[in-house]
């Protein structure tokens, strides 16, 4: 390998992307726009959500839960006076989720409290926002219950009441002989959504981007004349593949630094483990992608053949790699499948270093996978591109 013709090749392919503004534009706005889309409106926090409530108890106890739930900001919060209303707003879509507590809620609680039947509080939820309602469903019940803790504050008579929750008293009457379970979170304790949107977006953006942008490439270059020109050259096949790769992955390598700073500054969504770990592992597996996007750029014979390749790759590829969906939900072939495809372990393990701040040794066989896909798809694209010669 000659570096001086290598350098040659760089400096003409920086030249080249740089006298396409659109391409420019693409490769340094599309990664942000992606990024803050994803991150801001594909979301499943419990945030806007219209909530009916009818409180037909009117009791102190029943307005401190109807205080807490209209006080967390969570909520568009609609009072009703009959239950009929409130179920004809959560059919007709202008709610998500509806509360009743019922007239006799005190007396209940002191009857669950004795060791009869428990209390009840009905929520009722829309099941067409299945995520939505499950993120709701628990939300709502730590806001109940601890709205139910706060009375075994007061004080009667100098005896300290204890107040039973709904889980203590769920636990008490179906039939689990006093055995609770506790409930705790190893990772992302808030439980906020934008850091795993934002790991799975880094493997989206560096699929499906590069993969396009350099499937259209050599076709381009040969409808223009100028790769068979190329292909006159002493430059060999693998200076040719560098020459093209190196320039674009600086680029992306560069939009993963500003994904990050903007991830973290605008979405708050910092890597809990290394930052350089994770930019390495990006920055290695753009050339894995940009090494696909070539093999697709000079198996086709026109830039519409390219993209329509790119185009159906990246169905599987959203669908198959976890980026929305988790892999152990899928049927066993489908997860062989997804574990055939590089961008499954790229977002795996840029999930681990995000939100479980894994290292490199926790993270070796994901890493040795990605490496694998990373050298047999160079050895590819330069063995394609001498078959093209």
């Amino acid at each position: 390998m000659n570096l001086r013709r290598l350098r040659t090749l760089m400096l003409r392919e920086v030249r080249a992307t740089l006298r396409d503004r659109f391409t420019v534009f693409v490769l340094i706005a599309v990664p942000l726009a992606a990024l803050l889309a994803f991150g801001f409106v594909v979301s499943t926090e419990v945030h806007g959500i219209g909530l009916g409530i009818l409180d037909a108890a009117q009791t102190s106890l029943s307005r401190r839960i109807v205080a807490e739930l209209s006080a967390q900001g969570s909520f568009k919060t609609f009072f009703f006076s009959r239950r009929e209303e409130l179920e004809a707003a959560l059919v007709d879509g202008r709610l998500g989720v509806g509360v009743v507590v019922p007239a006799d809620l005190d007396r209940a609680l002191g009857r669950a409290e004795r060791g009869e039947s428990a209390a009840e509080i009905q929520v009722l939820y829309d099941g067409g926002e299945a995520i939505l309602a499950g993120n709701a469903e628990g939300y709502m019940r730590g806001i109940i219950e601890s709205a139910l803790a706060d009375r075994s504050a007061e004080q009667l008579g100098g005896i300290r009441v204890t107040e039973v929750s709904l889980q203590a008293l769920a636990a008490r009457h179906g039939g689990a002989d006093g055995v609770r379970t506790q409930t705790r979170i190893l990772f992302n304790p808030t439980l906020d959504g934008r850091p795993y949107m934002v790991a799975g977006t880094f493997g989206f953006v560096l699929s499906f981007l590069t993969t396009l942008i350099t499937a259209v490439s050599i076709v381009n270059e040969r409808l223009d004349g100028t790769f068979e020109q190329l292909q006159l050259t002493p430059a060999t096949s693998m200076e040719i593949l560098l020459g093209k790769v190196l320039p674009l992955g600086a680029v992306f390598s560069f939009d993963v630094l500003l994904m990050m700073l903007a991830a973290g500054w605008l979405l708050g969504a910092w890597p809990i483990g290394s930052a350089f770990l994770f930019w390495s592992l990006s920055s290695f597996y753009v050339v894995t992608s940009l090494a696909l996007g070539l093999i697709l750029s000079a198996t086709s014979a026109t830039p519409a053949e390219a993209v329509q390749k790119t185009v159906l790759l990246s169905v599987p590829l959203v669908q198959l790699s976890g980026f929305v969906y988790p892999l152990r939900n899928m049927p066993r072939p489908l997860q062989w499948l997804a574990h055939m495809m590089p961008a499954s372990h790229y977002i795996q393990a840029s999930r681990a270093i995000y939100l479980r701040g894994e290292g490199v040794r926790e993270l070796a066989p994901e890493l040795a996978i990605i490496a694998a896909f990373g050298i047999a798809l160079v050895v590819l694209a330069r063995r394609t591109l001498e078959a093209r010669s």
